[in-house]
């Protein structure tokens, strides 16, 4: 089983860096990687000082930054002494962010093969080490447990299915090198006991404490906010092809409303579809108003009925603003991340695909949320919230609660670690 992952790890490497001649992604993966270890000595021997402490986190992408971002801010505000690395696989993760300002020290992860695994590790010499969710690597784990560090897996979730086969074997192998795997819920937990796992705790999910700390502070956006007046507005994020096509048929319920579009993919020729799509004199694009002087632009923006948001970074501050938010990924590998907008007492909608996400289960069956499968269900959601402000406003209240009911993840990982 190791055998064949080795051979993997080596075929994928030489996978990526032929793709990296004609894939801008795959580019930024490889040349993101390109003298890492000679930037990870200088960067470690400028800024670590004698004696301190270094804690690693790696996450996968961006969303798996997210959720663990309250936790590093509160060891980062505790304890002065500890420096903080950050490392991402996906370059979505890291170009975006790469200059925060709560760590210490960001960078890509080198190939998880046993040399890099060996190199880095001699290099970084972590006190703790944390890996987000799921994304966990077998020969720095292995690594990791013969130097005997302290290493946890935290906000991890797990399924019935990714137990059996060959994945189900790795699977088992690399759980068996944390200290401690801090779950999302009790299934998970039993479901690894009942792979002989032990040392898990329920912890909830980080990505709670996250989303209602983002909804305490939201970072206002007065172009938006000037957009919206006294009007109601549907924000719908993280869209495909598909789920613009639902939303903007001509006798959608969002007519109605004024309309705010953050597409998943923000291309130009994506761009350019959505504005077709809506063939609509009065469809701005946010990069466009953002350049007008601000009369001319505040002008603009009272008689506009749709917004399209062109850029990456706004989606999780825009949602303050909406009244009902439709959230995508539905009719593809799964939806988008729904509790950013329920942090803010947003009704969301969204499509068939979302079993793998229990909160969307359970915003459903509490009234927060609404599956739909097609252009009618659509409708009827959105004419269900509109029809009467007691019903939106219920739904809203459901939404609120849901989120402060769960947070508190980070409090447990930090009482239980004793941090």
């Amino acid at each position: 089983m190791i055998f064949l992952y080795q051979i993997g790890i080596r075929f994928f490497s030489i996978g990526v860096f032929i793709a990296s001649f004609f894939n801008r992604k795959a580019k930024l993966f490889v040349g993101g990687r390109k003298n890492i270890f000679n930037e990870l000595k200088k960067k470690l021997s400028e800024l670590r000082i004698p004696n301190s402490e270094l804690i690693w986190l790696h996450c996968s992408s961006l969303g798996e930054f997210e959720q663990v971002r309250p936790l590093i801010e509160r060891i980062k505000n505790q304890e002065s002494r500890i420096k903080i690395l950050i490392t991402f696989f996906s370059p979505s993760g890291y170009e975006i962010r790469k200059n925060y300002k709560g760590a210490n020290f960001i960078f890509y992860l080198p190939i998880d093969t046993k040399s890099n695994a060996k190199r880095f590790l001699d290099i970084v010499k972590p006190t703790q080490v944390f890996f987000v969710k799921y994304d966990f690597w077998y020969n720095y784990l292995n690594e990791l447990n013969k130097r005997k560090t302290s290493t946890y897996l935290i906000s991890a979730n797990f399924r019935e299915e990714q137990f059996k086969g060959f994945y189900g074997k790795y699977l088992r192998k690399a759980l068996s090198f944390f200290n401690h795997i801090f779950v999302q819920n009790e299934f998970s937990q039993k479901l690894l006991s009942e792979q002989n796992i032990s040392n898990v705790i329920v912890s909830g999910d980080l990505r709670y404490d996250r989303v209602s700390e983002t909804a305490l502070h939201p970072k206002k956006i007065e172009l938006v906010q000037h957009f919206k007046g006294n009007n109601k507005i549907f924000i719908a994020g993280s869209t495909w092809e598909k789920d613009e096509e639902i939303i903007s048929s001509p006798q959608s319920p969002v007519s109605s409303l004024k309309f705010i579009i953050a597409p998943h993919e923000i291309n130009e020729s994506h761009i350019n579809s959505i504005t077709q799509r809506f063939n609509n004199s009065t469809t701005l694009l946010f990069s466009e108003i953002s350049k007008e002087p601000v009369s001319t632009a505040l002008g603009k923006l009272q008689e506009a009925k749709v917004l399209v948001i062109d850029n990456i970074g706004m989606l999780s501050s825009l949602y303050q603003y909406a009244d009902i938010a439709y959230i995508g990924g539905g009719f593809g590998a799964g939806i988008h991340n729904i509790l950013e907008a329920v942090a803010f007492g947003v009704p969301v909608i969204f499509g068939p695909n979302h079993h793998k996400f229990p909160e969307a289960k359970e915003i459903i069956e509490q009234g927060g949320g609404f599956s739909i499968s097609n252009q009618e269900d659509f409708q009827k959601a959105m004419n269900l919230l509109l029809s009467d402000e007691k019903i939106l406003k219920m739904a809203s209240m459901v939404c609120k609660n849901f989120v402060q009911q769960r947070k508190g993840a980070v409090e447990r990982i930090v009482s239980a670690l004793h941090l």
